[in-house]
């Protein structure tokens, strides 16, 4: 076990550090400090929160391939590892673009629960900082801290249902600032929204950038309609609430991140050229030109760039 935990950080780290010197001259370092204020976040910065990506161990290669064919940056070489506080093995990827970093996952064994519901991994500072904070915020804490081979994780719960993973690293991890941030795209209820955002804001130390009640729902496949759209920007990055009533054609609510691009036309492009499917074509909204596609593997995502008008 311990060699194959000193492979993992070898692997692991050797790529991350690869990554940073070609992404960036300047990378930053990260610090790991105390979360005794209350009015202190315990996020390290948007670079750190991955988003987790699950595929097939045939899908893996070309998933990654597509990915920073479209947004650019750099992939970890693959390394086969048990990342879970129970027996199981996953061939494992980092992947780190301008537009946001991914955690991908290709298990060659089935997944324990509840693992592969989560949707992002956020660095924390202290893992038990950031769990207690979590409960105080009202999350619930579905995975208690474990270790892996180069750090400590949990998983929480906030209200409504979105799970995520805390992590921690023994040796801190250093990334470049992303050139745009994505925003986690969240699909909440009615009944369950206003805890959602008041848990989350508690915990993450965030504050609500816009809460448009009237918003053009054509941007989640139904035009000539209204949604409520919340939007939140903290030190774990963005995130969209949208509030719906569940009536949402194929495929909105399966999108996990939304990622801003200069000019979503020749993103488009390269997403085609390198396996993407379309799967919603782009809409114009208020703000933002949008649209929804799908990566080999099947990850789907929402890309945007800022409306011209």
């Amino acid at each position: 076990m311990r060699d194959k935990a000193n492979s993992l950080v070898s692997a692991v780290g050797a790529g991350l550090v690869a990554i940073s010197l070609i992404a960036s001259t300047a990378p930053q370092t990260v610090v790991r400090q105390s979360a005794r204020s209350a009015n202190t976040t315990v996020a390290v910065g948007a670079q750190y929160d991955s988003t987790h990506v699950y595929v097939r161990s045939a899908d893996l290669e070309s998933f990654v391939k597509s990915f920073t064919a479209t947004f650019g940056g750099q992939a970890s070489k693959p390394v086969v590892t048990n990342v879970l506080p129970v027996p199981s093995t996953t061939e494992f990827q980092s992947v780190w673009t301008p537009a946001g970093t991914l955690s991908v996952f290709a298990f060659q064994t089935p997944i324990p629960f509840p693992f592969g519901q989560e949707r992002t991994g956020y660095l924390v500072t202290d893992i038990d900082a950031a769990v207690k904070t979590a409960r105080s915020a009202g999350a619930e804490i579905i995975v208690e801290p474990f270790k892996d081979a180069i750090g400590r994780d949990a998983v929480i719960q906030f209200p409504g249902g979105l799970k995520t993973q805390l992590y921690w690293h023994f040796t801190p991890p250093s990334y470049p600032p992303l050139e745009t941030i994505p925003d986690n795209r969240v699909y909440v209820s009615r009944d369950r929204v206003d805890n959602f955002v008041k848990s989350f804001i508690a915990f993450s130390r965030g504050k609500i950038a816009e809460d448009n009640t009237h918003a053009d729902a054509g941007e989640i496949g139904r035009p000539k309609e209204t949604f409520r759209r919340i939007r939140i920007s903290s030190p774990f990055g963005n995130m969209q609430v949208n509030v719906t009533d569940g009536h949402l054609p194929y495929p909105f609510g399966h999108e996990i991140m939304g990622y801003q691009v200069p000019d979503i036309a020749v993103t488009l492009a390269k997403a085609q050229a390198s396996g993407a499917k379309i799967l919603s074509p782009s809409f114009t909204a208020s703000d933002r030109i949008t649209a929804i596609v799908q990566f080999p593997g099947g990850y789907i995502a929402e890309i945007h760039s800022v409306s011209a008008r």
